[in-house]
């Protein structure tokens, strides 16, 4: 029997450490038969460490989505390694970023110069980076962005600008749904509950969030597995999801259907 994404490419961003979504994401694209590029910004050596604890190792770019240059350039570097006539089935956005003034409580007290970081790496980057890849996708074929997401409807304790930066790349990736489905691309994000990765450590307060799905989750929700989430990922990167686009999918134990 083959896997979901038999036969597909996928491009994976955001892969840093082995208990992250993407990382997961990339490790269950393998297994269900895609060949896989990752992205990775910073310490590359790092990211190609992680990238060899895969099933198959994989190739990692340099990507800086705030660098013009680098997303000028990814297509071509994309070909490189996968051959000069190749195409992307799959893009996974992981990406996100705000400077500590943003997190924390301090919401009334943060600049613009702060705020701009966070909505431009982690929502003006869904679009760059959709941009980045059109040379590559056979509009016949079709192709999938995922976005991870972490859901933006509520105002969450010591999220601030994140949350703000969050309530973007939804609004974006609708934007994208539309502009991109005369392409044959889909656009959808998934809303993963918490994590306990290497970002999730840089936010202060992280541990309200334990609490909150520790109590609310009415299917449970363990904060050390990512692979639920990955697999809304992987989902939604297949052919099982043709005609969904501009949806966001809850993989978060469902607290965000939930009251108190």
């Amino acid at each position: 029997m083959s896997g979901l994404l038999e036969g597909k490419r996928v491009l994976v961003t955001g892969v840093l450490m082995e208990s992250s979504i993407a990382f997961h994401t990339a490790r269950l694209a393998q297994e269900q038969g895609a060949e896989v590029l990752l992205t990775g910004y910073g310490r590359l050596s790092l990211v190609e460490r992680i990238a060899r604890r895969l099933p198959q190792p994989a190739p990692v770019i340099e990507l800086d989505v705030q660098n013009q240059q680098h997303l000028d350039s990814l297509a071509d570097r994309v070909r490189e390694h996968l051959g000069p006539d190749s195409t992307l089935d799959g893009i996974v956005h992981s990406i996100a970023f705000a400077p500590q003034d943003a997190l924390g409580g301090g919401f009334l007290d943060t600049g613009w110069g702060s705020v701009a970081t966070a909505v431009e790496v982690s929502a003006y980057s869904l679009k760059a980076l959709a941009v980045a890849c059109l040379p590559l996708v056979d509009e016949k074929r079709g192709a999938a962005i995922v976005g991870l997401d972490f859901d933006a409807q509520l105002a969450w304790p010591a999220y601030d600008w994140m949350g703000v930066a969050k309530a973007a790349l939804e609004s974006t990736s609708r934007y994208l749904a539309r502009d991109l489905g005369g392409r044959n691309i889909r656009c959808n994000l998934v809303a993963a509950g918490p994590v306990r990765t290497t970002a999730a450590k840089s936010i202060p307060g992280f541990d309200l969030f334990r609490e909150v799905w520790t109590t609310r989750a009415p299917i449970g929700w363990d904060l050390g597995d990512p692979e639920p989430s990955a697999r809304g990922v992987v989902a939604l990167l297949s052919d099982w999801f043709p005609k969904t686009t501009g949806e966001i999918v809850h993989v978060d134990g469902g607290v965000h259907a939930v009251g108190a």
